[in-house]
This record gives structure tokens, C-alpha cells and sequence, in this order.
């Protein structure tokens, strides 16, 4: 049977490995906390960059359209201006044939 003095030396050895395990772990644990944050400063950077590219090809897509509305809205006027003209002369036709002939 073991001495009381053994058994002490055997659990001070025991209590060392858990210092030195738990030594590891805190190494670990600072690790993986500074990976983390590299990680998140790099999400961070990778999302202003998209952010920044979206909101200069919504501002091109606004000017693409606003200049596409007022194309529209000329030839809208242009066209009905020409429908408008077209019905006063088949609407006179007959004064306009008197008056070239």
C-alpha cells in the first residue's frame, strides 16, 4: 500500500498536468479569439466594399432610368400630339378637300 507521502506526490503531479492543460486552453481560447476578430474586421471590410459597389450601381440604375422616363414622356406627347393631328384633319377632311381644290 502506498504512503500518504506518495499519494500526496502523486496528486501534486496530477495537479500540475491540470495547470498545464489549462495553460493550453487559455493559448487556445486567446487563439481563437484573435481569429474571430480578424475574421469579423474582414466580413466588416468585405461588406462596406459590397455596400459601397451597391449603392454606385443603384445611383447609375437611377440615372438609366430617369433618363429612360423622359424619353417615354416625349414620345408619349409626340405621338399623341400626332394622333391629335391626324384626327383634325380626317375630322375636316371635307373643308380641307374644298379648300385644295
Amino acid at each position: 500500500m502506498a504512503t500518504e507521502l506518495e499519494r500526496i506526490s502523486v496528486v501534486e503531479i496530477k495537479v500540475e498536468n491540470l495547470n498545464e492543460k489549462m495553460d493550453n486552453l487559455k493559448v487556445d481560447v486567446k487563439d481563437m479569439h484573435d481569429c474571430l476578430d480578424r475574421t469579423r474586421d474582414e466580413i466588416k471590410g468585405q461588406l462596406k466594399e459590397m455596400y459601397d459597389a451597391s449603392c454606385t450601381q443603384h445611383a447609375e440604375l437611377a440615372k438609366k432610368i430617369s433618363s429612360i422616363e423622359k424619353m417615354k414622356e416625349k414620345w408619349t406627347w409626340i405621338i399623341a400630339g400626332g394622333i391629335a393631328t391626324a384626327g383634325l384633319f380626317s375630322g375636316n377632311a371635307d373643308k380641307l378637300l374644298k379648300l385644295l381644290g
